[in-house]
C-alpha cells in the first residue's frame, strides 16, 4: 500500500478494498484458481514435453552404450576410445553379463543385463538411486526401479540363476538409468564371479558425443568406435535416440489434453478477472465523481481503482503460485515414477511467467474501465452514478411478463438484459465451465475404455489353466510410459524354476465342457513366433474356438474368424510397411503358415509387437488356458471352486477374473483431468457469484420496494436464481457441444502421439443421458454461483434495502 502513499489516495484505496469485500474476495480467489490451474498445466506441459530430456540431461546420459568383446579389446584399448575426436565424455569399461535371477518363491525373473559398477556416479550415466543404497560388496545387487513391488523389495534375496549352488544376491537398492544402460548393477567382483560360472561376459563402454542428435550422426559415431578397435571387438550398441523415442512416446499422450485444459484456464481467467474488475469499477462511477469533486485528478482516480484491483489480485496470484506448486508436485512425482526419469519439479520460469502474465491481464482489465472513469467529467460521473440510464431491458420485462410464470420468476428472467456485457461475461464463464466438465467426462471415459480394451482376458468370468496358478511367474516390469495388467496365466514370458506339472489340454477342455454352468469358452496360449522380415521373435496370441469375446478393439478390419488369418497392431503395419489384405509368413517352432492380415487391433499395452491368430494354423500348438463365460445366474466364484476341484488333480487350476484397475499413465491423466476440471468449474462459479452480487446490489432498492409490497424471502431468492437460470441453460447448450467437439479433436491427437489410431468405442463414449446431465451442469454452475447473493437478498431487511441507493 506504500506505493500509493498514506495520504488521501492511500485511504481511498484501503477503503475501496475493505468496503467491497465480496468483489475483493472474488478477485483474489478467481486469480488464485486461475494462476494455480495455469501453474499446474504449465508445469505438467513442460514435464510432459520432454521428461526423458530432463532425466537424460541431469544424469549425463549415454548417447551410445557399446558392448565389446574383452578377448579382442583390452581395457587399455577401450579407455583410448574415450579420447577419439568427437567424444565429449566416456565411462567404463564395466564388466557386463546377462542373468535370470530367481526369487525366494522360485519364480524366475526375465533376463536382466547386469553391469559391474563400484559407484552410481560417473562422467556418463549417473544412475539415480530411488531407494536404498548402492552395492558395496559381493552378494549385493541393485535393481531397476521398475522391478520394485510387494514381492521384490529392499532386503529380498534373489538367486543368480536356477542352477544348483547359484550365489544369493541381496537387493540393497533400486535405481533409474535414463539411458537404460542396464537392468541391474553389482560390484565388478560380483559380475566376475558370475562370469566364472559360465555366463558370457562383455565390456560395457558409455559415450557422450559432441554431435549425436540424429540417426546419421549416431551411425557415424558407431563406425568411429568400431574402427578404433580390432575387427569383431564391437559386439553391439544401443542408441539413446531409440530409448528417447520409447520414453517420449508415453509422455507425448499427456501433452494434447494438458494444453486443452491450459487454454481453457487462460481464457476463463481473462473472462472472469476482466468481468470482476470491470464490474467493480463500473459500479463506482458516483464515488469517482465525488472524488473528482473534492480534488482528485483523473490520474489519481485511475491509480486508485487500478490499486483496488491489483491488491487482491496480487494476493490471489501469490496464493495461486503456492497452491499450483503444491498440487503439481504429487502429479509430477507420479509422472516421474511412470516415465522412469529423475525427480521432476515445477520449472522456475513457470512460477515467474504465469504470475507475471496474470498480473498483466489483471492490470489491463482494470486499466480500460479505470481510464474511462478517469476521463468522465465530475458532474457526469455523479449523474451517471446516481441516476443510471433507464429503459434498458424494458422490452425484456414486457416480453417475460407474458409468460405463464410467477412474477418474481419473470422479473428474474428479464434481469440479464439490463447489463448485456456483464451477462455475456457470465454466459461465457458458465459455457467454459461446462466445456471443461464435458471434456473431462469424455476424457476419463475414453481412458477407462482404453484400460479395459487392453485387458480382454478380464472380460471372462473364469480362467482355467493347464498348470497350477502358483507355478506361474509374475510378468516382467511394464515398459516406460505403459502399464501392465495383473499376472496372466496365458503369458509365456516367464517360467518357473522347477518344471511344473502340465495337465493334458484335452482333459482340461473336456472338464470345462462337462462342468455345469459353462456358457461359452475359448482356448488361448501366448508364445513366441518368427515373422518374415522382422528380426528377433514376435509375441503371438493363439486362440482356439470362438474368441470374439476376448478380442481387442479393432481400428480397422475385423477380428480373426478362422484359419489363415492374422490380426496385428498399428505398429506392426508401420514396421513392416504392410496393410490389411497383405500376407505375412509366420513360423511357430517348425511349422510355417502364410497368414492374411484381416484386422488392425488397438493395442498399446506393450512396446513389443504382438500378433493374434487361430491356433489351428499350427498343429503342434495347444492352449495353456481356457477363458470361460458362465451361464446367467451362475456364480463365477462357485463355478471356479467346483472346476478347480476337478482340474487341480489333473495339474491345472481355475480362478475367477477381476477387471484390472487403471494404472500408470492412464491413472495420472485421469487424476489431472479431474483436478483441472474442478479448478475451472470453481472459477466459473466465482464469475457468476461476482456478477450476481453486482446485480443484486444495484437492484437492492428495487428489491426493497418489492418486499414492501409483499414479496416473500422465498420469492426474492427465486427472483435472483431465475436471473441466472436462463444463462445456465444457454451456457450448457453452448458448452456441451463445444466440449464434445474438443474431445473429438484432442483424443485422436493423443492417439497419434503414441503411434496409433483410436477405435470407435474409445471415441464414442458419451451417452445421451450423460449429455443431458452435462447440459444441466451449466444450470448447476450458475445456480450454485448465485446461491450466496440470493440468500443475502432474501435476508435483507426491507427498511435497509429502501434506504440503500
Amino acid at each position: 500500500m506504500s506505493l500509493f502513499g498514506n495520504g488521501a489516495l492511500g485511504r481511498v484505496v484501503r477503503s475501496g478494498v475493505s468496503r467491497r469485500r465480496v468483489q475483493t474476495v472474488v478477485i483474489a480467489v478467481a486469480t488464485m484458481m486461475a494462476v494455480a490451474s495455469a501453474v499446474v498445466a504449465g508445469s505438467l506441459m513442460v514435464a510432459a514435453a520432454a521428461p526423458f530430456d530432463h532425466a537424460f540431461g541431469k544424469q549425463q546420459g549415454s548417447h551410445i552404450t557399446a558392448q565389446f568383446d574383452p578377448a579382442r579389446a583390452s581395457a587399455a584399448q577401450l579407455a583410448k576410445t574415450g579420447k577419439l575426436s568427437g567424444v565429449a565424455a566416456s565411462a567404463g569399461p564395466y564388466p557386463s553379463t546377462s542373468v535370470r535371477p530367481v526369487d525366494r518363491a522360485g519364480f524366475q525373473l526375465p533376463a536382466l543385463t547386469l553391469v559391474g559398477r563400484s559407484v552410481p556416479d560417473g562422467a556418463v550415466d549417473r544412475v539415480d538411486l530411488k531407494s536404498g543404497r548402492w552395492a558395496r560388496k559381493p552378494g549385493e545387487i541393485v535393481l531397476a526401479a521398475s522391478f520394485e513391488g510387494p514381492a521384490i523389495g529392499i532386503g529380498a534375496t534373489l538367486k543368480a540363476s536356477d542352477a544348483e549352488g547359484a550365489p544369493a544376491l541381496s537387493i540393497v537398492g533400486f535405481a533409474v538409468s535414463a539411458s537404460k544402460t542396464a537392468d541391474s548393477w553389482a560390484t565388478p567382483a560380483q559380475v566376475d564371479a558370475l562370469v566364472s560360472e559360465g555366463h558370457p561376459v562383455a565390456s560395457q563402454m558409455l559415450y557422450r558425443f559432441d554431435s549425436a542428435s540424429t540417426k546419421q550422426q549416431i551411425i557415424a559415431d558407431r563406425k568411429k568406435l568400431a574402427a578404433s578397435v580390432g575387427s569383431g571387438a564391437l559386439l553391439g550398441t544401443q542408441s539413446w535416440l531409440d530409448t528417447k523415442r520409447a520414453a517420449d512416446q508415453g509422455a507425448a499422450a499427456t501433452v494434447p489434453f494438458v494444453m486443452a485444459f491450459g487454454a481453457l484456464g487462460i481464457v476463463m481467467s481473462v473472462i472472469i478477472v476482466s468481468s470482476v474488475i470491470s464490474g467493480a469499477v463500473g459500479t463506482s462511477l458516483r464515488r469517482i465523481g465525488i472524488l473528482k469533486a473534492i480534488g482528485f485528478t483523473p490520474r489519481e482516480v485511475v491509480r486508485a481503482y487500478m490499486a483496488q484491483a491489483l491488491i487482491p489480485a496480487g494476493a490471489g496470484i501469490a496464493l495461486g503460485v503456492v497452491l499450483g506448486n503444491l498440487l503439481a508436485v504429487p502429479l509430477l512425482s507420479d509422472t516421474e515414477s511412470v516415465y522412469g526419469g529423475v525427480p521432476l519439479s515445477v520449472a522456475w520460469w513457470v512460477d515467474v511467467t504465469v504470475p507475471a502474465a496474470a498480473l498483466a491481464v489483471v492490470g489491463l482489465a482494470a486499466l480500460i474501465p479505470a481510464l474511462r472513469a478517469g476521463r468522465l467529467r465530475t458532474v457526469e460521473a455523479i449523474a451517471v452514478g446516481r441516476a443510471p440510464r433507464t429503459g434498458r431491458g424494458q422490452w425484456a420485462h414486457r416480453a417475460m411478463g407474458l409468460l405463464p410464470l410467477p412474477r418474481p420468476v419473470t422479473y428474474g428472467l428479464a434481469t440479464p438484459f439490463t447489463h448485456p456485457v456483464r451477462t455475456l461475461a457470465m454466459l461465457l464463464a458458465v459455457a467454459f465451465g461446462t466445456v471443461a466438465a464435458t471434456f473431462a467426462v469424455g476424457l476419463t471415459s475414453s481412458l477407462t475404455a482404453i484400460g479395459t480394451s487392453q485387458d480382454p482376458e478380464s472380460r471372462a468370468a473364469v480362467t482355467v489353466t493347464t498348470t497350477k496358478l502358483n507355478n506361474v511367474a509374475p510378468p516382467p516390469p511394464p515398459p516406460v510410459g505403459g502399464s501392465v495388467a495383473s499376472p496372466s496365466p496365458v503369458s509365456g514370458s516367464v517360467a518357473s524354476t522347477s518344471e511344473p506339472k502340465i495337465a493334458d489340454p484335452a482333459k482340461v477342455r473336456a472338464a470345462v465342457t462337462s462342468q455345469a454352468g459353462t456358457g461359452s469358452y475359448y482356448g488361448k496360449t501366448q508364445t513366441e513366433v518368427a515373422v518374415a522380415g522382422i528380426s528377433g521373435s514376435v509375441q503371438a496370441s493363439l486362440y482356439e474356438g470362438d474368441s470374439r469375446s476376448g478380442s481387442y478393439e479393432m481400428i480397422s478390419g475385423h477380428w480373426i474368424t478362422g484359419t489363415r488369418q492374422v490380426v496385428v497392431p498399428t505398429r506392426f503395419l508401420e514396421k513392416t510397411s504392410t496393410k490389411i489384405g497383405d500376407t505375412v509368413r509366420v513360423t511357430y517352432e517348425k511349422e510355417t503358415a502364410n497368414l492374411q492380415i484381416v484386422g488392425e487391433s488397438f493395442d498399446t499395452s506393450s512396446s513389443e509387437l504382438e500378433i493374434h491368430a487361430d491356433m489351428a494354423n499350427f498343429a503342434s500348438a495347444e492352449p495353456s488356458a481356457f477363458l470361460v463365460e458362465v451361464k446367467s445366474g451362475v456364480s463365477a466364484d462357485e463355478y471356479a471352486q467346483k472346476a478347480a476341484a476337478v482340474i487341480q488333480p489333473l495339474g491345472g487350476d481355475a480362478t475367477t477374473n477381476t477387471p484390472s484397475g487403471q494404472e500408470g499413465v492412464i491413472l495420472i491423466m485421469s487424476a489431472m483431468a479431474v483436478l483441472l476440471t474442478l479448478m475451472l468449474v470453481s472459477v466459473a462459479g466465482l464469475g457468476v457469484l461476482n456478477s450476481v452480487v453486482l446485480d443484486t446490489r444495484e437492484r437492492i432498492h428495487d428489491l426493497g420496494v418489492c418486499k414492501a409490497i409483499g414479496m416473500s424471502p422465498r420469492q426474492t431468492m427465486s427472483l435472483v436464481l431465475a436471473s441466472v437460470t436462463a444463462i445456465g441453460v444457454i451456457g450448457g447448450l453452448i458448452g456441451v457441444p463445444a466440449g464434445y467437439a474438443l474431445h473429438r479433436l484432442v483424443m485422436p491427437v493423443m492417439g497419434r502421439a503414441v503411434g496409433t489410431s483410436l477405435p470407435s468405442p474409445v471415441l464414442d463414449v458419451y451417452e445421451p443421458v450423460q449429455l443431458l446431465l452435462l447440459g444441466l451442469g451449466g444450470v448447476v454452475i450458475a445456480v450454485l454461483g448465485a446461491l450466496i447473493p440470493a440468500g443475502w437478498a432474501a435476508r435483507a431487511r426491507t427498511a435497509t434495502a429502501l434506504r440503500t441507493e
